[in-house]
């Protein structure tokens, strides 16, 4: 039997992957937004050094991503809503982003870690907040040199935050003319070759510091176990939510989020500074 002491930290990340598999179908965005924030908090309470609390919840993100991207590609799928030709075109770029964006991110600072998904998070929760849905810069998502540069940009940052890539796939495909819920399904399918890749490298990488025990290389395997099976599961449902729902309240829903992730991990940044 756990201790009482770990009791409140076992819930809290079994209720994570439950709202991060829901979150994961009705956003397509891997769920990794809800879980690094909450990991890296409830990492405190796990003697895991300060100094590596960023790094492991990513890694462990990205590890529980990849059952959550199957589950919740397979349920868009099964409507017929994956782009597989945008997926031909951007993936092996996107996959090859996560694997640059993973290295890069194993030796980067854990105040640049937060930084860059604070960051990030507020402009694209602000971007999906605005009624701007009608802007198009493009007709379709470009197929060529262009839309490989842009597989690239969204894999590496993607793993650097340890997230699925629907955070800025999602408003990526739709300013250039992909409708929301096409975005949505085809963004779960780019989660699977962002988790793999990044999964890879931190499970290789050598940390500077002790983690503990429980962990091969920035992976901690007992929030994996934890988080991953509660997230596997929900996410047919967040996928049959968002074909429920109507585009604005889809983009309201995904903009609601990030601003509350993005306030967190800014004021994280800059309490660290």
């Amino acid at each position: 039997m756990p201790s009482a002491s770990l009791l409140p930290i076992i819930l809290s990340m079994l209720l994570t992957g439950l709202a991060s598999g829901v979150l994961a179908g009705m956003l397509g965005v891997g769920g990794g937004i809800i879980v690094v924030p909450a990991l890296e908090f409830a990492l405190r309470y796990a003697e895991v050094p300060v100094e590596a609390r960023m790094h492991v919840a990513v890694a462990t993100s990205l590890a529980t991503i990849i059952p959550t991207s199957m589950a919740s590609a397979r349920a868009h799928y099964a409507r017929g809503a994956v782009d597989l030709g945008l997926v031909r075109a951007w993936g092996v770029a996107v996959f090859a982003g996560a694997t640059l964006g993973s290295l890069l991110a194993a030796r980067a600072s854990a105040h640049w870690l937060t930084a860059i998904f604070g960051g990030v998070a507020l402009v694209v929760g602000l971007k999906m907040l605005l009624p701007v849905d009608h802007w198009r810069l493009a007709q379709r998502p470009p197929q060529g040199s262009a839309g490989k540069l842009l597989g690239v940009c969204i894999g590496a940052l993607s793993a650097v935050m340890g997230i699925g890539g629907g955070t800025l796939a999602v408003p990526t495909l739709t300013l250039t003319g992909e409708p929301i819920h096409r975005a949505v399904a085809t963004s779960a399918l780019f989660g699977l070759l962002i988790s793999v890749p990044g999964t890879l490298v931190y499970l290789l990488a050598r940390p500077a510091q002790s983690v503990n025990a429980y962990s091969v290389g920035y992976v901690s395997l007992i929030g994996v176990l934890l988080i991953a099976p509660g997230s596997w599961l929900a996410a047919p449902y967040g996928a049959k939510l968002a074909h429920a729902m109507s585009k604005r309240s889809l983009s309201m829903a995904f903009g609601g989020f990030l601003l509350l992730v993005a306030t967190r991990m800014i004021y994280r940044t800059l309490t660290a500074a």
